[in-house]
């Protein structure tokens, strides 16, 4: 089954907010990028807030593909365009708690991008693995289902 919109939503919420932070942490304590920061994780969070808006977009797009799906090839160009949007919306204008003027482009391309890998795979592999009814269930973790017998 397709996720459905509040299906896109809840798995968005629950993969950055787990997968998505463990992604974040060699960054938050200095390992990689540039210094040890809490800017990692507000990108993790307008990552996810900008992501709810485009769910809303994706869910009305996938409703013109022939499988009403959104094939992996699709979500990783979505990804770069997420990506690239919100590089220079934060080199642009800046984003509270990020200012412009500390923006670094290669610690945020690779951040994003190992936050993404992380996220994708997760979604795509570990998801069906742990909770097999989660796609049978249009995505979602909160909501009424059918009891089965």
């Amino acid at each position: 089954m397709t996720p459905k919109l509040f299906g896109r939503w809840q798995t968005r919420i629950f993969l950055l907010a787990t997968v998505g932070s463990l992604a974040t942490l060699p960054f938050y304590l200095g390992y990689w990028g540039v210094k040890d920061n809490l800017v990692y994780f507000w990108v993790l969070l307008y990552v996810g807030l900008l992501g709810l808006g485009w769910d809303v977009l994706y869910n009305f797009l996938q409703k013109f593909l022939w499988d009403h799906d959104w094939p992996g090839v699709l979500q990783l160009f979505a990804a770069i365009a997420e990506g690239v949007f919100l590089a220079a919306l934060i080199k642009l204008f800046g984003l509270p708690h990020i200012p412009r003027t500390d923006f670094d482009l290669t610690s945020f391309a690779l951040h994003y991008s190992l936050v993404w890998v992380a996220v994708y795979l997760s979604s795509w592999i570990i998801m069906r693995l742990l909770f097999p009814r989660w796609r049978f269930r249009g995505g979602e973790w909160i909501g009424k289902w059918p009891r089965s017998n």
